[in-house]
């Protein structure tokens, strides 16, 4: 197991990754194409990004960057250097620029001596030389246009989906209902301020009163990561445990007519969101808007009969209807039937 104590002030400091970040995707995406773990879920990405990289001619060079980032044990620090607060280029450009001594002493941890019998790419690495890093950098964008990129749309709808769930909760309940938010993934439980989760082995992540930052991540699966070196920020990222049909879903969509040509891209995100109903405030924490237009979007997505709305208690929900369900999965006939209740002018107001 895992366990994070949160000392005097350190929960109330508790932080959420604004999305997924690109290089724990790069690097946990790298584990699962290596290890085989969760075929059902992750078995078709495999085979297309197999695929995909022979037909680009980049297996020779995931292959190495595999030496460089296995899938049991240890894995450098330096390849994740992000907390969710990093785009793609900035976080390669942060991993060109680790220091020599970081990386002889994270690669030495990886391999033993470096003197003896490692592989070419990490013993080129380690150098330090300047082409190395270019090298480094590159295979990662490179690699990440193939494994992540094609398949953002999916992980990004995922990440929101966790930090709008996450808002709801402190929201609703400050740090310390937030804490509780994340008891509810499998396998992890809350002791007062106290979280416990699955791990390979025992381990106490050590806060001394610095923020510890939650990062949600598509490929990460089963148990959690944190970094090994403890004087770096702590982050813990865990998984987003995906549908098994996440990539047919997603193959569907994109050889349909887009929901975005009829509802704009801001709602057609919306409709996305609500697989599970939602607060105006969860809505536009998931999607990056103001409440204000988070509440817009979704009285004119309600006007046309795609997104219903009800009060529990204290909170109003929004939630998807069966015509925006059947919008979402191109049934875009059903929209303009009679008994649709989306009458012309309503979907006429989603144009505007």
């Amino acid at each position: 197991m895992l366990r994070v104590d949160f000392d005097e002030g350190a929960l109330a400091r508790m932080g959420v990754a604004r999305g997924a970040d690109p290089l724990w995707e790069t690097a946990l995406s790298l584990h699962l194409l290596q290890n085989g773990e969760e075929p059902l879920v992750y078995g078709p990405w495999r085979r297309e990004v197999r695929g995909a990289l022979r037909r680009t001619q980049l297996a020779d060079e995931v292959r190495a960057l595999m030496r460089l980032c296995p899938p049991t044990g240890y894995f450098p620090d330096f390849l994740t250097p992000g907390r969710g607060d990093l785009d793609l280029v900035d976080g390669v450009d942060r991993v060109r620029s680790t220091p020599r001594r970081r990386l002889v002493a994270e690669l030495t941890r990886l391999c033993g001596d470096l003197r003896g019998p490692v592989p070419p790419a990490v013993r080129w690495v380690a150098s330090g030389d300047a082409a190395a890093l270019r090298w480094l950098g590159g295979a990662l964008s490179r690699y990440h246009a193939v494994a992540v990129a094609p398949y953002l749309p999916v992980i990004r709808a995922r990440a929101g989906e966790d930090r709008a769930r996450r808002a709801e909760a402190a929201l609703s309940g400050g740090a310390e209902a937030l804490l509780a938010s994340y008891a509810e993934l499998p396998g992890w439980r809350r002791d007062g301020t106290r979280l416990a989760a699955p791990y390979p082995e025992p381990r106490s992540l050590r806060l001394g009163g610095r923020p510890l930052t939650l990062v949600p991540a598509f490929f990460c699966v089963r148990t959690p990561l944190a970094l090994v070196d403890e004087s770096l920020p702590p982050v813990l990222v865990h998984p987003l445990r995906p549908a098994p049909d996440w990539l047919p879903r997603l193959r569907a969509g994109a050889a349909r007519p887009s929901v975005a040509q009829l509802t704009g891209p801001s709602r057609a995100r919306m409709l996305e969101s609500l697989e599970t109903p939602m607060t105006t405030t969860s809505l536009a924490a998931a999607l990056g808007l103001a409440p204000s237009t988070a509440s817009r979007h979704a009285s004119v997505l309600r006007e046309a009969g795609l997104v219903a709305t009800r009060r529990e208690g204290n909170r109003v929900l929004h939630r998807r209807t069966a015509l925006g369900s059947a919008l979402l999965d191109g049934d875009v006939q059903q929209v303009g039937t009679p008994g649709s209740h989306a009458s012309a002018t309503s979907m006429k107001m989603l144009e505007t």
